[in-house]
């Protein structure tokens, strides 16, 4: 057949190239790569051109000043000591912790409070569930920021001096300096191997729980490797004990104009912690209560046919179904709560973004400054979602086996 006028014959290769680049898997691979490489051009311009102005005016780049004293002091330290003539790497290592510090505390006590406001909500008694609602109302719709001013005044205007301070059990005192409580008399190598063994412990309390959901096989392997866990911390706590004449109590003792002893939360702790803590459960506390609701009415019912209770039916029937639809959003809640954390410099408390101020202010090098924050809060963030999400994948590869 002859072609018609005006129409093209395509050689062997030309046909082979094109239907190539038509293919489905090599076409999106070509349009990937222009766009990563249109954007490594447009990312190594703004770089260079931001560090040709820096140069032009005299202003030092780099992480260089990293390894310089700072010269300024950090009001409160976590499990790491620090000095005026410390570094500024170790001031931000101190306000990185003094973050990870609140934010674990207040992701750890909001989402046990928020599973039983959740659940006080869906409750038959008219007081608590009104009760729960109008907390969960009023917290979520006061901006975080003004809520962390209230507890901030309330602690420090309303509170009694030390002198008077309030005793609300036996060695804890309570007071406009914040809240001072007993403490073992450890040394910081002591407090970080005590931490380890902690540690230690809590990983195989969580083997240990997902040991016994496995076969009987696969068990006993995996309740050897716990047995091995708990007999590492144990011979860490007995080494702890070992290298210590005698582990006691330090009780706080009032003399002066404050307290002496004992470990203390000071008022900026305190009121980011009830902040964070009061604001993220009112969220998880509607997710909670909306994963129950979303359970079928009849999964109750077939629960208490088998002659189970209200709270066994809510245990083992009804929260497992709903832990699938509740996860991903609390997920969201702890980065949430993670990233809240730094209003912290609202009220005074050296957190991260706080003392990587104070580090700017010094130095003038506000990019540097500003790129470990968002490196940092991207880590912690990355780190928490990755946990969630590899138990996100449990539960519903449980729930599906079923």
């Amino acid at each position: 057949m002859r072609p018609r006028r005006g129409s093209t014959i395509l050689g062997a290769g030309q046909i082979g190239f094109a239907g190539r680049f038509r293919a489905p898997r090599l076409r999106p691979l070509v349009y990937q790569f222009v766009l990563a490489a249109a954007l490594g051009v447009v990312a190594w311009y703004l770089v260079s051109t931001a560090a040709q102005n820096l140069l032009d005016l005299g202003v030092a780049a780099g992480f260089g000043f990293l390894s310089r004293e700072a010269g300024f002091a950090i009001g409160e330290t976590t499990l790491l000591s620090y000095s005026a003539a410390d570094t500024y790497l170790r001031a931000i290592a101190v306000g990185f912790l003094n973050t990870l510090r609140v934010a674990t505390l207040a992701i750890l006590f909001a989402t046990l409070l928020g599973v039983a406001i959740g659940l006080a909500r869906l409750s038959a008694n008219w007081l608590l569930a009104k009760g729960a609602a109008g907390y969960v109302e009023l917290l979520r719709n006061v901006p975080l920021v003004v809520q962390l001013f209230f507890w901030y005044s309330v602690i420090t205007e309303i509170l009694p001096a030390p002198a008077d301070a309030m005793r609300p059990v036996p060695g804890v005192f309570l007071s406009n300096r914040g809240v001072v409580f007993p403490m073992l008399e450890l040394t910081a190598p002591d407090r970080w191997l005590f931490a380890l063994a902690a540690g230690v412990v809590v990983l195989a309390v969580l083997w240990i729980g997902r040991s016994l959901r496995l076969p009987e096989i696969a068990r006993r392997q995996s309740l050897a490797g716990a047995a091995t866990l708990a007999t590492a911390a144990g011979g860490a706590l007995l080494l702890l004990l070992a290298t210590r004449k005698s582990i006691k109590l330090d009780y706080p003792v009032f003399g002066g104009f404050d307290f002496a002893g004992g470990g203390s939360l000071s008022p900026e702790f305190t009121a980011l912690f009830l902040g964070l803590t009061l604001y993220t459960a009112a969220f998880i506390a509607e997710i909670v209560r909306a994963g129950i609701l979303s359970v079928d009415r009849g999964q109750f019912e077939a629960g208490y046919s088998l002659g189970l209770t209200e709270r066994q039916v809510m245990r083992f029937i009804v929260l497992p179904q709903a832990l699938r639809l509740i996860v991903p959003p609390v997920t969201s809640q702890y980065l949430n709560c993670t990233k809240n954390s730094s209003l912290a410099v609202a009220i005074g408390y050296p957190d991260l973004v706080s003392v990587a101020n104070t580090t700017i202010n010094q130095t003038g090098q506000a990019i540097e400054g500003l790129a470990i924050i968002m490196i940092v809060y991207l880590s912690i963030s990355l780190a928490i979602s990755a946990a969630m999400n590899a138990y996100n994948r449990r539960v519903v590869l449980r729930g599906n086996s079923r």
